[in-house]
């Protein structure tokens, strides 16, 4: 699929990208869409384990995934879906306290569903979204 322009950000991303055989975003027109991305250090590939900093840190993953594909990040998400384990209302608090602060003028489309098991044996948050980037 050549017409598409895929992108992986660095660090943790390249890493990903080697070891998984897959892109961080993929950019469809003036679409910016992420693969699920965890609450680990960009840098170092470390997830934390507490819940809140594990999720603020995938915040902050989505961010750079999306300024590294060109987007201008959170304020042009408008679609996410999160996939937790477990699904409680200490990661659903998390949830709403970081899209407030990541998009405090508007409120996404979000999708949140609880799973047994993510990609790694220590993640218990995964967001995937979708951004309008009209470039």
């Amino acid at each position: 699929m050549s017409h598409l322009e895929y992108s992986v950000y660095p660090g943790t991303g390249e890493e990903h990208a080697r070891r998984f055989n897959y892109s961080s975003a993929v950019r469809i027109g003036d679409r910016v869409e992420l693969s699920g991305m965890g609450g680990w250090n960009p840098e170092t590939g470390e997830i934390y384990r507490e819940i809140n900093k594990q999720i603020d840190q995938a915040f902050e993953v989505v961010q750079l995934a999306l300024t590294t594909a060109g987007s201008k990040g959170w304020e042009q998400v408008y679609r996410i879906n999160s996939y937790h384990v477990p699904l409680n209302n200490e990661a659903l608090e998390a949830m709403v306290r970081n899209m407030r602060k990541w998009m405090p003028n508007h409120k996404p489309l979000w999708t949140c569903v609880g799973v047994s098991r993510l990609g790694q044996d220590d993640m218990r948050v995964e967001i995937e979204v979708v951004a309008h980037d009209p470039k």
